[in-house]
């Protein structure tokens, strides 16, 4: 929002004033970036040191009335016609949370094995800098063998939180996780995900079912670009998921290794396959800058050179966090909660007292505690009732999960060995598309022979993961690296539950290709279905 300057508004002014910024906080999901001493039509004025002073003192009390507080960003001084000097400032508007409704953005955690990626959140998360020996990420491993290796095997969820005023809220302090909920008017949730090849599956699944908003490509100063790194980037290209860059490990090297790193990364970004502006962040000004153009411009790709060990340049990348606006707006947020009911369940687990428990994200509608659904498909097509008993998100208690919301569902004795990933919960009113063949148009990114019908694939939609076999290739015998074409793919186990234009990527060794879903062969489906839920 514009403002060239707000010194003594009258009461029918202030209020009106009052009234926009609420409709400015709705739309930005509890944010809102104001510039002072700027005229509506983008021309930088500039106001004098007692007419800002004032203009602050407005904003601050605009601010108040609506339960927000304010951070100032950046301040800057600009050349106008006149003998006195003349500042404009950029201010940060955010809302105090009620009702659990904090802005909650996800952050895929890519890069190549040994990069420091869970060093980097351990440090991010815990408030304290790492020994240089991975002291840091010790609190972030799911199994013992990942601590004996010293790496990531699994998928862990860790959380960065900011308050109203733009400060960081993490485990320092000796915070628990509700804790720092609680205070948080923003979370950054990490989704720390594998390196090495060897676990390459787990990662695409990360990408593919937790739908990340951004993803954090971090690559070690001292090796470059090696090993899963190129992959990892295609990964975030292919899925349309928006990237910046982290260049770990700056105080293990001389500043030319860095420099080369950045130079072969702004290299590959600038190719005609990447297409990208790099951004290389080195004051906080630049950090401000950059997360408004990275949400703005999917084409902007901000760097970051830190060390996870002495701290250099941490604070840019919590600058960054801090900014960074939401993807989606509040009214296509509200048009996702008013369809119906479906969540994707990407954990099971059993815990004792609790019963049976599923992770995962609500993908449309809302979920409140005591609902009734349906879960499935099953083995056999057939979709099961269950009831929710109760919701956690982010480790504290939760009545009502709203689209686009990750949490774990409670659902009390009902069978664990009747669910398994890439099943669906949703609303018994919906008559869910289960299929056990179906069409999509696919790009081949690799192939080493040609691609031809009978070969088998591991197809990755959504959180649903299995080896599918090619049926039929239209209107060709078989294809070849960078050739597209429509192909019918058949599931080998069992059906799943997919949706026309769904993002499609398969692999197998180093055939690689994505694509999307256009035709679900699911009549025989569909009518097994209704009449298992007696409907028919």
């Amino acid at each position: 929002e514009y403002k060239l300057k707000l010194v003594n508004p009258s009461q029918y002014r202030f209020e009106h004033l009052v009234t926009q910024m609420k409709w400015r906080l709705q739309e930005g999901r509890g944010e809102a970036v104001y510039q002072i001493g700027v005229e509506d039509n983008g021309l930088l004025v500039g106001l004098s040191e007692e007419e800002m002073r004032a203009s602050l003192k407005t904003l601050r009390r605009m601010a108040e009335k609506v339960g927000a507080d304010i951070t100032v960003l950046r301040e800057r001084e600009v050349d106008y016609d006149s003998d006195v000097p003349r500042k404009i400032t950029e201010v940060l508007v955010r809302k105090v949370p009620d009702n659990q409704q904090f802005l909650d953005l996800r952050v895929a955690v890519l890069g190549n094995v040994d990069s420091g990626k869970s060093t980097l959140l351990g440090v991010l998360t815990q408030g304290e800098l790492d020994n240089g020996r991975g002291r840091a990420r010790l609190n972030l491993f799911r199994h013992l063998h990942e601590i004996q290796s010293g790496r990531t095997s699994s998928i862990s969820f860790e959380i960065l939180g900011f308050n109203s005023k733009g400060e960081v809220v993490n485990y320092s302090d000796s915070r628990t996780a509700e804790e720092i909920c609680e205070s948080s008017s923003k979370m950054i949730t990490f989704i720390d995900l594998a390196g090495h090849h060897k676990y390459l599956k787990t990662t695409i699944f990360g990408l593919t079912s937790y739908c990340p908003d951004f993803a954090m490509l971090v690559v070690s100063a001292n090796t470059g670009i090696a090993g899963t790194t190129r992959e990892h980037l295609g990964l975030a290209m292919a899925l349309k998921v928006p990237f910046f860059i982290v260049i770990s490990k700056v105080d293990l090297c001389s500043k030319a290794t860095v420099e080369r790193t950045v130079k072969q990364l702004e290299r590959i970004l600038k190719q005609p396959g990447c297409n990208k502006l790099p951004l290389l962040v080195n004051s906080d000004d630049d950090a401000v800058t950059a997360a408004q153009q990275f949400a703005q411009s999917p084409n902007i790709t901000p760097i970051f050179t830190l060390s996870s060990v002495s701290g250099e340049n941490l604070d840019l990348l919590k600058v960054f966090l801090n900014i960074l606006p939401p993807l989606t707006n509040s009214k296509e947020q509200e048009e996702l909660m008013q369809q119906l009911t479906e969540f994707q369940v990407d954990e099971i687990y059993t815990v004792p007292e609790v019963g049976t428990v599923v992770g995962g994200t609500l993908s449309s509608g809302i979920c409140r505690e005591g609902e009734n659904l349906v879960v499935g498909p099953t083995d056999d097509g057939k979709f099961l009732r269950l009831k929710v008993c109760s919701i956690q998100r982010n480790r504290s208690a939760c009545r009502v999960l709203r689209a686009g919301q990750a949490a774990t569902l409670a659902l009390g004795p009902f069978d664990r060995s009747l669910l398994r990933k890439g099943m669906v919960m949703v609303s018994p009113e919906m008559n869910p598309t289960i299929c056990s063949v179906f069409e999509a148009e696919i790009v081949l990114l690799f192939h080493a022979t040609t691609f031809r019908k009978g070969f088998q694939v591991t197809v990755h939609v959504g959180n649903v993961r299995q080896t599918a076999i090619v049926e039929k290739i239209h209107g060709k015998d078989k294809l070849r690296t960078g050739e597209k074409a429509v192909v019918c793919f058949r599931f080998i186990k069992h059906p799943e539950y997919l949706k026309i234009g769904a993002k499609l990527l398969f692999r197998e060794g180093v055939t690689k290709g994505i694509g999307h879903v256009t035709d679900l062969q699911n009549a025989f489906w569909t009518l097994f279905n209704l009449l298992n839920l007696g409907w028919l």
